[in-house]
């Protein structure tokens, strides 16, 4: 699936279908999943069928599929650029920055 070119709600029901998939590969059903995450099976449902959830449903519906580790691969973890890491020496960035204004007169073609 081509997630730019998706809806969002295609998105989500393509995560639910994955779910599902994954849940059906792993032979359990809705009412296993419900019982080892406290969730109602209803939630599970919906969640499988619309993609509806909470984030906290989808981290708890993942544990229950031993799936949490697909999260990295999902969205990897990823350190500054070497360069980067050269301009801060050593700090850690706290917050992202403002575009900076060009002065006036100027232009960036000028630079």
């Amino acid at each position: 699936m081509s997630f730019y070119s998706a809806t969002d709600q295609a998105v989500l029901q393509d995560l639910g279908r994955r779910i599902r998939q994954r849940r059906l590969d792993r032979n359990l059903s809705q009412q296993d999943i419900a019982e080892r995450t406290g969730l109602d099976r209803t939630t599970i449902g919906a969640l499988e069928r619309e993609g509806r959830a909470t984030l906290m449903t989808f981290v708890q519906v993942l544990r229950a599929l031993d799936a949490l580790e697909e999260l990295d691969g999902f969205l990897p973890e990823l350190g500054p650029s070497p360069l980067e890491l050269a301009r801060r020496r050593g700090r850690v960035r706290q917050r992202a920055s403002r575009p900076r204004a060009s002065r006036p007169g100027t232009s960036r073609e000028d630079s």
